[in-house]
């Protein structure tokens, strides 16, 4: 059997069942590339449908019969060609046949073609080409080359098609839609000598992402509202801070039109245009039907109401919902929050409209992508006059040199009149003095928590996706975070600055060195559990355990 005869199923064409080829895969037979579906498109016309529950085998003998009939093929082109370059005299057409646009030459008297009428229509709408005649009917002048510009079909582009082939011109129609055309209206766009009309034709990134937002606040009742801050809901209209979300409401009905939106956003730029929402209770205001979610809502409103949405744009209306507990559920992924601070950056990883080219990390807009290149991945242009450091934006040096040398405590305690130069430090303070719930992230995986939402974030990546997204250049070493990698890179680049004062060994680490200095101390802190012998390192315990006490398990 051939060894290329290897899969066992039902043949395509004759539906014998045995081992046969594989009519998607490529075979190469006395060096002859050979691909029976294109075979099959080049020879037939014919294009099989590659639905995954029809076979796709082919048999020996239908290979065999295939390649007779493609052989038949060119053996006939060849000859045709041959005959047409003998005859001087007398004019030839060109016409291109099918998807594969292959060159047929024929005498123009000696052919009668039939005329499609629908392909007809199509061709006179697009072009203004003149049409050619023969004796006994008309033809469309290049009208195959227009049909080769579209593989896989034998017919022009209809109007859901052209979304993806030809998004322009059928953008171009969408706005001429229910607009009565007249004779002098094209004339008016005819008297430039350029020909081209300066009038806006095609809706800008910003227009659309200020179209997309008012048209799903207008015909809804989510609230919008500025950042929230610790002093209240700021309204989105005027930016009065509010106590609850209720008032909120309650003021955004009286004092404020939803038609106001679209000017309001005008004032962004487009580079930060964002708007959050409020979703609690989220309803459509054209049939006051409930909504679960702002994607559904947006569904709704296209379909149902036949509102324009341009969905080729990112989204950039943040769905929350602002509870009075302080606890703040992720309207995506259905994750809890303790403050809205950190819910707010959480967003970035659902909406990652732009995406940082060097780490990957996603943000909503392009500005909060251009703040993240500057602060991670620029030098910095701010030295400490102090302590030599260097930081990359001027408020990461003021911040520095108000806590460490100003000892600045920015921090107010909000029972008490005590400051602190630390978030984490007032939130202990909180919690010992005044009795507050500690905050705690737990872990949704191994009921574990944390104090910290760094704390748990590193957690995950370590206990339970094991993700080791710092690859060293120069090795095969990978770690977790970029300091632990920065601490590694010492090992291939580091100079060795610290020398022991006993041997003279140096190190590029000084935890490298104290470690050592414990040979020299005796310090021998690393006992076996099973017969009590000391070493000084605990890579050296675990040797001792592998060689001695195979059964034991250093912790």
């Amino acid at each position: 059997m051939d060894k290329n005869y290897t899969s066992y199923g039902e043949c395509r064409c004759c539906l014998v069942k045995g081992y046969h080829r594989d009519i998607m895969k490529e075979y190469y037979v006395n060096g002859t590339r050979e691909v029976y579906i294109d075979i099959f498109m080049e020879c037939f016309n014919l294009f099989l449908s590659t639905n995954k529950q029809i076979s796709a085998l082919i048999c020996v003998s239908c290979v065999q019969k295939l390649k007779e009939a493609n052989s038949f093929r060119l053996l006939v082109i060849s000859s045709e060609e041959q005959l047409l370059d003998s005859i001087t005299d007398k004019e030839t057409v060109f016409v291109n046949v099918g998807v594969q646009s292959e060159v047929k030459t024929e005498l123009q008297g000696d052919v009668k073609v039939e005329q499609d009428d629908s392909v007809f229509d199509c061709e006179e709408f697009l072009c203004d080409e003149v049409i050619t005649e023969t004796k006994d009917e008309e033809i469309v002048d290049r009208e195959a080359e227009i049909l080769s510009r579209f593989p896989f079909t034998n017919k022009l582009p209809d109007r859901r098609s052209l979304y993806t082939t030809c998004k322009g011109f059928v953008t171009h129609l969408d706005l001429l839609e229910g607009k009565l055309v007249l004779p002098k209206m094209i004339a008016k766009l005819l008297e430039n000598d350029s020909g081209r009309s300066s009038k806006k034709i095609f809706v800008t990134e910003k227009m659309a992402h200020i179209h997309n937002a008012s048209t799903l606040l207008e015909y809804s009742n989510a609230t919008p509202f500025k950042s929230k801050n610790r002093s209240g809901f700021p309204c989105f209209f005027c930016r009065s801070i509010h106590d609850s979300l209720d008032k909120l409401k309650e003021h955004q009905s009286k004092a404020h039109k939803r038609t106001e939106i679209k000017k309001i956003l005008a004032t962004y730029g487009a580079e930060c245009l964002v708007v959050y929402v409020d979703i609690t209770d989220l309803k459509c205001t054209i049939c006051d039907s409930d909504v679960p979610s702002l994607n559904e809502l947006r569904e709704h409103l296209m379909k149902i109401h036949k509102k324009k949405i341009h969905l080729e744009y990112t989204d950039r209306v943040i769905p929350f919902k602002l509870s009075t507990n302080s606890i703040y559920e992720c309207q995506v992924c259905r994750f809890n929050f303790e403050t809205f601070g950190s819910i707010e950056r959480h967003m970035n990883v659902h909406y990652r409209n732009y995406v940082c080219n060097q780490c990957g990390t996603g943000f909503v807009t392009k500005y909060r992508l251009k703040v993240h290149m500057k602060s991670m991945h620029v030098g910095g242009a701010y030295p400490c006059d102090i302590c030599k450091k260097v930081y990359t934006t001027q408020q990461k040096h003021k911040n520095h040199v108000d806590t460490v040398h100003k000892m600045i405590k920015r921090f107010k305690c909000t029972k008490c009149p005590e400051r602190f130069s630390e978030y984490f430090r007032r939130q202990k303070h909180l919690v010992e003095v005044h009795g507050l719930a500690p905050l705690h992230y737990k872990c949704n995986v191994c009921d574990k928590a944390f104090d910290r939402r760094y704390t748990l974030s590193r957690h995950m990546k370590r206990d339970h996706l094991e993700e080791r997204d710092y690859q060293c250049q120069l090795c095969s070493y990978k770690c977790f975070t970029n300091n632990e990698l920065s601490v590694h890179m010492i090992k291939h680049n580091g100079e060795r600055i610290h020398e022991c004062s006993v041997c003279n060994k140096s190190y590029a680490r000084k935890k490298t060195l104290r470690e050592h200095m414990r040979i020299h101390n005796n310090d021998r802190r690393f006992s076996c559990a099973v017969c009590g012998q000391s070493f000084v390192q605990k890579c050296s315990l675990k040797g001792h355990v592998k060689t001695h006490h195979t059964d034991y398990v250093v912790q």
